[in-house]
């Protein structure tokens, strides 16, 4: 099982009243909002993707959530992520999903982006000052 030594850069969230469902536990539809939240982190942060008038873009193009336990509001989770693939145009996201006292993970996925250009949606090889912050958090098996 993972762990959260396992991923070279981590993000606290805290969760949010609205995170629960009526079973009182987190909904699995906001994993994927911690994911994406983890990475975008990331990439704005240590990589300098601009969002907003950018020329590149990333695009999910596939994601995957293995659910372990549940995770509660007022719970803080910590989000792990590394990269477990660097292409050309595009990386392969690991994440881990952790309590705030669990060192079990709640939750492990995968997140694919492909960069592409804003305007024509083709794919670009991905710009170097988010390469360089990718590579930082390659890891090898």
């Amino acid at each position: 099982m993972i762990q959260a030594d396992d991923f070279p850069h981590q993000l606290t969230i805290p969760t949010r009243w609205k995170d629960n469902d009526v079973y009182g536990h987190v909904n699995n539809v906001e994993y994927y909002s911690y994911f994406d939240t983890v990475i975008n982190d990331y990439l704005i942060r240590a990589g300098g993707l601009d969002i907003h008038t950018g020329a590149v873009i990333g695009l999910a193009i596939e994601t995957g959530c293995k659910f372990h336990r549940s995770l509660a509001f007022p719970e803080q989770v910590r989000a792990c992520l590394r990269v477990d693939h660097l292409g050309n145009s595009s990386v392969r996201y690991g994440i881990g999903l952790f309590g705030e006292t669990s060192e079990q993970p709640a939750a492990e996925g995968h997140f694919v982006h492909v960069f592409v250009d804003r305007e024509t949606r083709r794919p670009v090889p991905i710009p170097d000052a988010l390469r360089a912050a990718l590579q930082q958090l390659e890891v090898t098996s």
